[in-house]
């Protein structure tokens, strides 16, 4: 037996109308997806901290996902996991000319203009033989630091991009001076546009100097957590129990000397 049907078994009994799980009976594609994102953050987290042992055990509750999905759509009759296992099998191997038959490619440039070709052929034969826009297929339900990435490098296909990141960069310093004008009128709605237009314009620097801005956000994140925290236990070392009660002065030159142990200055 491969390790794929005991997997399934326990997914159709959960399912079961008379004597499965009730919560596991009540759900639908749309109410699981919170699940499904956050189990593919975990497998990320995992990554990210090296623990393999927890990575394998999250790999395996985003596999539990896909195998609900496919669950739900077998019992609507329109596939099944085996479906979807065939099914990506045959992309991968439809996609990889280069591996799997005898297509040869003189660097990653043309494998890349290989793939899209690839991707619209399989468009044109599912009907959608139109293609209206360039930003087609960048699904909503990315994280917006991923989706603003995807969506300019959909736009710098046909050209419309910065040289290099120097202009792009005095277009974020356009942005900020926009905020700053908004942050005077009092206008919430146009402020919120605003911000969203300087988010947006210093993806595209982080983009243009080759790099990830979700990668760089979370790098960010990860530093201030640690700061902060080395800053709590230092200020608990020193009797300081309740930070609250500190001034913003002292807790910034509590937060400076963390950043100065750090750099080693």
């Amino acid at each position: 037996m491969d390790a794929m049907t005991p997997l399934l078994e326990i997914m159709k009994r959960l399912r079961d109308p008379d004597t499965g799980c009730p919560w596991d009976q009540r759900q639908t594609y749309g109410s699981i997806v919170p699940y499904t994102l956050e189990e593919a953050y975990e497998v990320a987290d995992a990554i990210q901290r090296g623990d393999m042992r927890e990575l394998r055990d999250e790999l395996g509750d985003l596999l539990f996902q896909i195998v609900f999905y496919s669950q739900i759509a077998r019992e609507e009759g329109h596939f099944g996991f085996d479906d979807v296992a065939r099914g990506i099998c045959d992309k991968m191997i439809r996609r990889h000319p280069h591996v799997f038959a005898d297509a040869e490619y003189a660097d990653d440039e043309q494998l890349r203009q290989a793939w899209e070709a690839n991707k619209a052929e399989e468009r044109a034969g599912r009907g959608a033989t139109e293609k209206t826009s360039q930003m087609d297929g960048v699904a909503r339900a990315l994280p917006a630091l991923i989706r603003a990435e995807k969506l300019q490098k959909r736009a710098a296909r046909v050209g419309f991009d910065w040289p290099d990141a120097r202009g792009a960069f005095d277009k974020a310093r356009e942005e900020l001076d926009e905020v700053q004008a908004e942050m005077k009128s009092g206008d919430q709605s146009r402020l919120q546009d605003e911000l969203g237009d300087l988010l947006f314009a210093m993806v595209n620097v982080v983009r243009l100097l080759g790099m990830d801005a979700e990668q760089a956000l979370s790098r960010a994140n990860e530093k201030f957590e640690r700061r902060f925290r080395h800053m709590e236990r230092q200020l608990l070392a020193e009797g300081i129990g309740d930070i609250r009660k500190l001034s913003l002065q002292a807790l910034d030159d509590a937060w400076e000397a963390v950043k100065q142990r750090e750099s080693g200055t």
